[in-house]
């Protein structure tokens, strides 16, 4: 696989503090010695990096999202290693390098017309290099945790996903906004759009949506197409008209058959993303959210949006910490 960096080891070893006493996950983590061994690894989880953010900027967001990545891994590989969650139900396969593509970005301005066009071309690139690899990891039998990246990265996951099963898949997304936008040239904000179009989305049930950053038009729409979306408001669980939980579950039901799950981390008051917003979920709510996949089996999760660094200037050294969090709370739920 072209730019893959898969990870030793040593690498892993060095990013974690060994203490007398302790076992951390950074000890127990599997690794991945070729493509060829995934089959072969004894794992249910395979960790994937996917650090760029381009499809983020080419949506007209702040760039950044490329930043979580390496914070996320060194504090995942520093968790605990308990009975709940040894670290050998998982597999760390490494990064997919986009320094060629963001170094090509680097430059362009998406206010102008043609620098917003080669944007999105290479962003449609990064699409048939993550599909590419998601495949083999699917076809493996695995169940990938993807880290973002922006949220760009469902869009080529579900082709990934449809494509292994032969038919269109189901997925539930916690966030902020619909990433349904049209079908523009390809950005952060309409992976779910594509994924449907292209008969790759079966059925999309999205929570936390916020009233003041959806269209009317984009609702409507999305109302229209209730037979195959669900959409649940963030303003709705504040006025008690329903519950995060109840929502879940119901998303759940709507979603049942080959499902996976997306978290973008602007659906969370406060966590450091291109879209970062004031009010959202709570964190314990999104992992209450997380531990209720113990219900079924889910096919994936991927995390997006999340930064440590924002292009103008913002920082938030926890975010590498809650991501971690998230991926400890899915594998804990999944493994039941």
């Amino acid at each position: 696989m072209e730019r893959l960096h898969i990870y030793t080891k040593e690498h892993l070893l060095s990013l974690t503090s060994i203490r007398e006493g302790e076992t951390k996950l950074g000890e127990k983590l599997q690794l991945v010695s070729g493509l060829e061994n995934l089959t072969s690894l004894s794992c249910k989880f395979v960790l994937l990096g996917l650090p760029e953010d381009i499809g983020v900027r080419a949506n007209f967001g702040l760039g950044g999202a490329h930043t979580a990545w390496e914070p996320a891994l060194k504090t995942l590989v520093n968790i605990q290693s308990t009975k709940r969650f040894t670290g050998e139900e998982m597999a760390v396969l490494g990064h997919l390098d986009f320094e060629g593509e963001l170094k090509a970005a680097e430059d362009l301005n998406p206010h102008h017309v043609n620098d917003l066009e080669q944007m999105r071309d290479l962003v449609s690139k990064i699409d048939d290099r993550v599909t590419g690899l998601l495949q083999m990891i699917f076809n493996a039998g695995k169940i990938p945790i993807i880290i973002g990246g922006g949220h760009n990265n469902s869009y080529p996951i579900l082709r990934a996903l449809s494509r292994q099963f032969n038919r269109p898949v189901n997925t539930i997304n916690l966030d902020a906004h619909s990433d349904f936008r049209i079908m523009e040239g390809r950005h952060s904000g309409n992976g779910f759009r594509y994924a449907l179009r292209e008969n790759f989305l079966n059925k999309y049930a999205v929570l936390g949506l916020q009233e003041n950053y959806n269209s009317q038009s984009l609702v409507d729409e999305m109302t229209a197409l209730k037979s195959q979306i669900r959409y649940y408001f963030l303003e709705d669980f504040i006025r008690e008209n329903d519950s995060h939980d109840r929502a879940f579950q119901d998303a759940m039901n709507f979603t049942e058959g080959i499902c996976g799950l997306e978290v973008d981390l602007d659906c969370i008051g406060g966590a450091l993303s291109s879209a970062i917003s004031p009010t959202g979920f709570t964190v314990t709510q999104v992992r209450e959210m997380i531990t209720q996949t113990k219900l079924r089996q889910f096919f994936y999760l991927h995390i997006a949006e999340g930064a440590v660094h924002l292009t103008d200037g913002r920082e938030d050294q926890l975010t590498g910490k809650l991501i971690a969090t998230l991926i400890s709370d899915f594998v804990k739920a999944q493994l039941r």
